[in-house]
């Protein structure tokens, strides 16, 4: 992979290795991979097996009369959109929640399509883990040596798609769940080959895998137990165990203060004129705040000091750090509204000018000159792609020269925006980092943006 697409990920997944692991915090994970790779019926699996399933879902997954689990219909537990349950897909991101022994557990189970890539993005983006599946069954080179292909390890478009989006997104961690083995012929030497392109594919994009466990979903088979007997050669722990050691992403709060105002609470009956009668309502994208804190709203310029800072249930508080929901009181009234921001004096200087990792999810393609709304906290601005540096090629992973990129493609883009927004590179903050692009005409989302490089 090009520096400019791997760098911010390698500085990432450093500062995370050297962060005291936190497994007491529910681990937010995913599933992602291609279609139909048994993302869905992986999940239901977990929950079933961990016994997180109540009565009335049992009944889904159960043969009528019988009682005994129909595991073929594992996949229900988690498809809730009557579309999903007619088309046997996944459409849109469902979250479930569950326990085991060891921890809690905040399962996103993202769609296999191309055509909904923006919602595993967006799954993406919150996750502390993905889990990328991988069909054995799909890859007939695996275990077969003179079969055709045998040399190349060429490895589903959307397993790579999605391996390289959650790598650049700052996922933490990456597991490879190689599934359907055991409806292959040779298992052991299959899972082997699978481990070796994936391996192979991984250290090509500067990508660390946390493991790779074979698994058969279907049967249950390393999902919340291992096998002892050693299938397919593997010794490690199962699934869900695995997970259950996982450090949860730690929060941004070293950085320079910034707050995004959401909503603004208003007091106008308050005779109380010593302070704002006003709270402001947000979530600290970074950063800490306490009060007596100086902080300068942008894009005004005015500063102000903090005279209160109230949690989620409107308790004062001696201060509060990234990523907590906050209500600030300020000594004096200025005129705010959302979409503005809260900054540390001096720390974070607004720009218009930046590089960025683009992946296009609109259907209509990228063209360079075009005007978009730029979103980055709760701030509207226009924005125009004035160059596109590059392409990625997903399946070489090469650099290559490009006028537009069309819907999934991943590029390297210049952004011009029409008025300043607080940024940060991604690499060094996820919230202050990223925004998205949304289409003026239709109003669909069209790109995810990660920042790269700010302009001087």
């Amino acid at each position: 992979m090009s520096t400019s697409l791997q760098s911010p990920l390698a500085a990432a997944s450093t500062s995370t290795a050297q962060t005291a692991p936190d497994t007491a915090a529910a681990l937010r994970f995913i599933t992602c991979g291609s279609v139909d790779d048994g993302k869905s019926t992986l999940i239901g699996r977990l929950l079933l097996d961990s016994r997180a399933v109540l009565q009335d879902q049992l009944r889904n997954v159960t043969h009528q009369g019988s009682g005994q689990i129909n595991a073929a219909e594992l996949s229900r537990l988690t498809d809730g959109l009557q579309a999903e349950r007619e088309q046997g897909i996944t459409i849109d991101v469902a979250w479930r929640y569950f326990t085991s022994a060891a921890r809690k557990f905040i399962i996103g189970d993202a769609p296999g399509h191309e055509q909904y890539t923006r919602n595993m993005v967006t799954a993406a983006s919150q996750a502390d883990c993905a889990v990328v599946l991988v069909d054995a069954t799909k890859l007939p080179w695996a275990g077969q040596p003179d079969a055709a292909g045998a040399d190349s390890h060429a490895l589903l478009p959307q397993t790579r798609r999605h391996t390289l989006l959650a790598h650049l997104l700052r996922v933490p961690h990456i597991v490879f769940a190689v599934n359907k083995l055991d409806a292959v012929a040779h298992d052991a030497a299959a899972f082997a080959d699978i481990s070796a392109a994936l391996q192979a594919f991984c250290a090509q994009a500067g990508i660390t895998p946390r493991a790779i466990v074979p698994v058969s979903a279907l049967m249950g088979w390393n999902v919340v137990d291992a096998r002892t007997d050693g299938w397919c050669g593997y010794q490690g722990p199962g699934l869900l165990p695995l997970l259950e050691t996982l450090p949860v992403t730690p929060a941004d709060t070293e950085g320079p203060f910034a707050f995004p105002v959401q909503w603004i609470e208003k007091h106008a009956s308050s005779a109380d004129i010593s302070q704002a009668r006003r709270i402001l309502w947000g979530r600290i994208a970074s950063g800490r705040l306490a009060p007596q804190d100086r902080v300068t709203l942008h894009p005004s310029g005015q500063e102000a000091t903090v005279l209160r800072v109230l949690d989620h249930v409107r308790r004062d508080t001696t201060g509060l750090a990234s990523p907590a929901s906050a209500g600030i009181v300020l000594d004096r009234e200025l005129d705010i509204s959302r979409g503005d921001w809260l900054l540390q004096p001096g720390a974070l200087t607004p720009t218009t000018t930046f590089e960025a990792t683009l992946a296009w999810l609109d259907t209509t393609p990228l063209l360079p000159g075009r005007t978009y709304w730029a979103l980055a906290g709760h701030s509207w601005v226009k924005a125009r792609v004035t160059e596109i540096t590059h392409q990625l090629d997903i399946h070489t992973l090469e650099r290559q020269p490009a006028g537009e990129l069309d819907a999934n493609a991943i590029g390297r883009v210049r952004i011009q925006l029409q008025a300043p927004l607080p940024l940060l590179p991604y690499r060094e903050n996820r919230r202050l980092g990223s925004l998205i692009l949304v289409d003026m005409a239709s109003n669909a989302t069209a790109a995810a943006a990660l920042v790269d490089h700010i302009a001087p």
